[in-house]
């Protein structure tokens, strides 16, 4: 117990220095800082989720006496409190009759959980910067122009349409960013306890990741939401949008690693893809669409599952 308490507390240290990083202003800030959940994820997948509640709340903890209230809520709402969330759900499982092999919580409702996170992340962080929706569009305003200032030959409409796009598109970014960072780290925590020996669910199917079907019903709402709501819910709207158009398409990638199972050229077309979207960004909204297609009419059970003998595993496909 006592050990599990140290290790708790160390993956704690580890969260909150990375976080930590950000204020020494180094090119390498923002990429640790977006490893900042993967301690805590290791320890809730490896150990259990109580220990990635410690480990969170101990970072938390260090960031506020270290950093400010301020760093300690943005840590809380961005990294160890959706970092716990998923860890615990990850490990989340039923019997479904005595002596029955256990029923574990579906990976594709973990991005899902992961999606709303991301949204909720981001509204928690608005008071810190403004106390309504229009102040905190005003304080991007104001931050952004002071950035095109700074640059030679800055100024006329182009800028202001630039700085228009940005308010746009910033807050609906900063919850994409916030998803894909949890996931990702995620994956690699699970991987990491795999490697180790102390991952403590087996390794799902990732190919077969899916959502029910109300949630794209959700998301139409979501975005009529968008176009009709103003203020904070037509914000909330927009931020629950962009992170479900986002769940979607992992599922559209996933999609495209189940069909191209024992095809020729498999690992150039999933490259290809995958490259495409990191690279260009508008690929997503593509599997996007992918990914609706296939929770509302099951594209997957059109192709056979795996490929021919000789072929990996399933586990070792994504």
């Amino acid at each position: 117990m006592i050990q599990n308490w140290l290790i708790a507390l160390g993956a704690g240290a580890a969260s909150a220095l990375l976080v930590a990083t950000v204020a020494t202003g180094s090119p390498l800030a923002l990429p640790l800082f977006y490893l900042a959940p993967l301690p805590v994820l290791i320890v809730g997948l490896g150990w259990t989720h109580v220990s990635a509640l410690i480990a969170a709340s101990a970072a938390a903890v260090a960031i506020g006496v270290f950093f400010g209230v301020e760093l300690l809520l943005a840590y809380v709402a961005g990294v160890g409190l959706p970092a716990y969330v998923l860890s615990y759900l990850a490990l989340m499982a039923r019997e479904p009759q005595p002596g029955a092999p256990l029923e574990w919580f579906p990976i594709g409702r973990v991005v899902l959980a992961a999606a709303i996170l991301g949204c909720l992340a981001v509204a928690a962080l608005i008071p810190l910067v403004a106390g309504s929706v229009e102040g905190y569009q005003a304080a991007l305003r104001t931050l952004f122009q002071a950035m095109f200032e700074e640059s030679p030959g800055a100024g006329g409409a182009d800028v202001e349409r630039m700085v228009d796009l940005l308010v746009l598109v910033m807050p609906p970014a900063a919850a994409v960013v916030t998803m894909v960072t949890q996931i990702g780290n995620l994956w690699l925590a699970a991987h990491i306890a795999r490697v180790s020996g102390r991952l403590m669910r087996p390794w799902p199917d990732l190919a077969t990741i899916s959502v029910p079907r109300p949630v794209a019903v959700l998301l139409v709402g979501t975005f009529i939401a968008t176009n009709l709501a103003g203020g904070f819910v037509g914000l909330m709207a927009q931020l629950l949008t962009s992170t479900l158009v986002m769940a979607f398409a992992f599922i559209g990638l996933a999609t495209i690693h189940w069909i191209t199972r024992g095809a020729a050229g498999r690992a150039l077309v999933i490259a290809t893809v995958w490259i495409a979207a990191l690279a260009l960004g508008w690929p997503f909204a593509l599997l996007a669409l992918l990914g609706l297609a296939e929770t509302l009419f099951g594209v997957r059970q059109r192709f056979r599952r795996g490929g021919p003998p000789g072929c990996p595993p399933a586990a070792n496909d994504v």
